[in-house]
């Protein structure tokens, strides 16, 4: 190719290159639609309504499972099977050491659990050995409850500590003889085939408006000797600790449970 013949080629290319980048500059596309607040909006469905509960009368929220309305122990049986044998007595219920552990018959998964409890006041004893209960969640995971109101102890099994696991953020202790009230949001466990954790449980804990557990990861069995084991389970109770301390045994009220 002689070199007038590769000028002209050349030429020719760029002048189809400009033609083409020309006609695809002037060539118009749809724009987006302009955004409008309905765009971003779903209206179904609508939440479940949910009356809460009154504060002056304590009463529970309206789909709430009531626990203890103040009356008996008809939602509890002792650990050991056969009734509750725990006191009740103007609208509170009290420890029996004498009697064990307590739990509900119901079963649950994951949960809104609120519960108010007492340390007496005239309690005595220290660390451990000083107002000494604990709630565990679906039979396996223990929320401790201690009075550590100018008590220390070891601080994951300080009140409101994921036992042995987990301390809690704040110490938000009342005075003995004072109401204390934990709001507790529970997500249960889901398990792989081989019994290992695929999604472990989690737990929020606020006591008397503080939160002591931001959505904490258990991560086992709370023991007392040794380290946490995966133990896979279904749904669970709610048991209230019989602890053997020397100490006067504390009380509760209130108590009721919103399925999640």
């Amino acid at each position: 190719m002689n070199k007038r013949n590769f000028t002209m080629k050349a030429a020719l290319l760029a002048l189809a290159c400009t033609a083409f980048v020309s006609m695809n500059a002037q060539k118009q596309y749809p724009q987006p639609e302009k955004m409008t607040p309905g765009m971003s909006e779903y209206w179904t469905p609508q939440p479940k309504v949910v009356t809460p509960g009154d504060i002056s009368t304590n009463s529970a929220p309206s789909d709430a499972i009531v626990l203890f309305d103040g009356k008996d122990l008809s939602a509890w049986e002792s650990a050991n099977g056969g009734p509750a044998k725990w006191n009740v007595n103007n609208g509170i219920f009290t420890v029996n050491k004498e009697a064990g552990d307590i739990r509900t018959k119901q079963k649950f998964d994951n949960f809104q659990l609120h519960i108010e409890w007492c340390i007496p006041q005239n309690i005595s004893g220290s660390n451990q050995a000083r107002g000494n209960s604990g709630v565990f969640l679906q039979g396996m995971y223990e929320i401790q409850i201690l009075d550590c109101y100018n008590n220390e102890t070891y601080v994951n099994g300080q009140t409101g500590s994921v036992y042995k696991q987990t301390p809690p953020l704040a110490n938000a202790m009342r005075k003995p003889g004072e109401w204390n009230v934990y709001d507790i949001i529970y997500s249960a466990p889901v398990f792989k085939e081989d019994g290992t954790y695929r999604v472990p449980p989690r737990v929020t804990v606020i006591q008397n408006g503080i939160v002591l557990q931001n959505n904490t990861t258990i991560l086992g069995t709370t023991e007392y000797i040794g380290f946490p084991r995966v133990v896979e389970h279904g749904a669970g109770p709610i048991i209230l600790q019989s602890h053997g301390d020397p100490s006067e045994p504390i009380s509760f009220r209130n108590i009721w449970l919103r399925e999640l």
